[in-house]
């Protein structure tokens, strides 16, 4: 009679990434917690995402990444990883920095490690053309973590008394990485379609981080019906917005990819830096709309591919609710 190891009684989940890469792990992180549901399990991140990773209910623990690559900063993660004294390891970031990992978890004893490193227990399966979501899920089937389905979201929320506007509205995430401008359709086109919904009897309402705020200047500056929250809202407040906004249109972008997984009708801009077969959004009601020169994109084929929720007397269908 065979016998398979023990229960993993300590689990590491290694996810660095932007807030989009995290989200976009939801689903994983949901499986990983449900096949170890008595394990102390820990989450290695990001040192800006240690507070978002604290509010997920599939850890216990959070650890921040040190990033550092000078031989003390890998000594210092060696020391703490090994004390860690984990029993299974889900690399879910995969990148060569994370695979060194591995092998400082030796000499001896090595975690039962899933991902890309050299002696992995559960390699990494062929991942070719494979959406990341899809590619988080294979990774592990491959390890034996069968997958879960859409992750439960109802801990993502935050007190929007003060920020929700009167009446039906869409939010605009004009914002992304100050590093990379070729990601960002332009402001005044953000504004150009603000007053296009405000026509139609919706409020825009422009999210986003501090580093977004000339964008939102400008979008309020020439669409006065505009409301700007750039800045004003937590990821748990921007989650209850998105449950209650009408749609939403932005960026490639980490709040983008969080409305899409809550189920508000979402719609991602992108321009030539992102690959649609690997980095769409996920959701339910999630679509994009490409161009390689987001200067080239005008205002009226985003307004065409925006889906909206149907208003209260109007079926999904488009026709008028029987009464």
């Amino acid at each position: 009679m065979s016998v398979g190891p023990a229960p993993a009684a300590r689990v590491l989940v290694i996810r660095l990434g932007a807030l989009g890469d995290l989200v976009q792990c939801f689903d994983a992180f949901q499986a990983i917690r449900r096949h170890h549901p008595s394990a102390q399990v820990t989450l290695l991140t990001g040192s800006a995402f240690v507070p978002f990773g604290q509010a997920m209910p599939w850890f216990d623990d959070v650890w921040a990444d040190p990033r550092g690559a000078s031989p003390l900063a890998y000594l210092r993660l060696r020391s703490r990883l090994r004390a860690g004294r984990f029993d299974t390891i889900y690399d879910l970031q995969n990148k060569p920095r994370t695979a060194r990992y591995f092998w400082l978890m030796g000499p001896g004893r090595r975690p039962l490690w899933s991902g890309a490193a050299k002696g992995a227990a559960f390699p990494l399966p062929d991942l070719t053309g494979l959406h990341n979501h899809d590619r988080y899920r294979v990774q592990l089937e491959a390890a034996g973590v069968p997958d879960t389905g859409p992750a439960d979201l109802d801990w993502l929320a935050g007190d929007v008394s003060e920020l929700v506007p009167d009446g039906r509205f869409v939010l605009l995430v004009p914002g992304c990485s100050p590093h990379l401008p070729h990601k960002r359709w332009p402001a005044d086109r953000y504004a150009d379609l603000g007053r296009r919904l405000a026509d139609r009897g919706l409020t825009p309402v422009v999210v986003g981080t501090g580093a977004d705020s000339d964008a939102a200047a400008a979008i309020v500056r020439d669409c006065p019906w505009a409301v700007n929250l750039v800045g004003r809202t937590g990821l748990g407040q921007l989650a209850s917005l998105a449950r209650r906004a009408e749609g939403a249109v932005g960026n490639d972008t980490g709040p983008i990819f969080l409305t899409a997984a809550l189920g508000c009708p979402t719609l991602m801009i992108m321009s030539h830096h992102t690959d649609p077969a690997r980095s769409a959004p996920w959701g339910p009601d999630a679509a994009w709309i490409k161009a390689l020169d987001l200067g080239d994109l005008g205002v009226d084929a985003v307004e065409s591919a925006l889906r909206l929720r149907p208003p209260p007397d109007v079926a999904p269908d488009g026709g008028p609710i029987a009464v």
